[in-house]
């Protein structure tokens, strides 16, 4: 499945790109990167693209679109040369693990990543200690003052 320029808005303050997930379920998706949204309209300007995919393969001098497996071949082979092994799904994984610890609430990542169960998200997310231990903090010391 392609991205097309068409299913991207970069209209300032409301970001966002459609996608197609599974089960064919379009949903929208915020662009909260200021500088993933400054290199698209860069990459827009320098390519000249007004329509059609988004990313594009020059293979016998046609521009049709970038499949997955290429790009899951070149991301295989810069993880090779960085000595690590990572998946392009791993990103996502990440992805709803940093939100986790960043504090946005479960329902919030359920919807970024098109779930629609809860349970799904929760195999996702993998709060770090560090951010455990600092919600307790933060409730006990709320609930101490109620007693004082």
């Amino acid at each position: 499945m392609s991205i097309y320029i068409e299913d991207l808005s970069l209209s300032t303050d409301d970001e966002h790109i459609n996608v197609l997930g599974k089960g064919h379920q379009r949903r929208t998706v915020l662009l909260d990167n200021q500088r993933l949204v400054a290199m698209l309209r860069n990459y827009l300007k320098q390519t000249g693209y007004k329509y059609g995919p988004l990313f594009r393969a020059f293979k016998n001098f046609r521009g049709g679109s970038l499949r997955y497996q290429s790009v899951q071949q070149k991301w295989s082979s810069y993880c090779k040369k960085a000595g690590i092994t990572c998946s392009i799904h791993d990103l996502r994984h990440a992805h709803a693990t940093e939100l986790i610890n960043n504090g946005v609430s479960l329902n919030t990542i359920r919807k970024r990543l098109g779930h629609k169960n809860l349970q799904t998200t929760l195999r996702y997310a993998e709060q770090s200690d560090a951010t455990a231990d600092a919600e307790l903090r933060a409730w006990r010391r709320h609930h101490e003052q109620g007693y004082q």
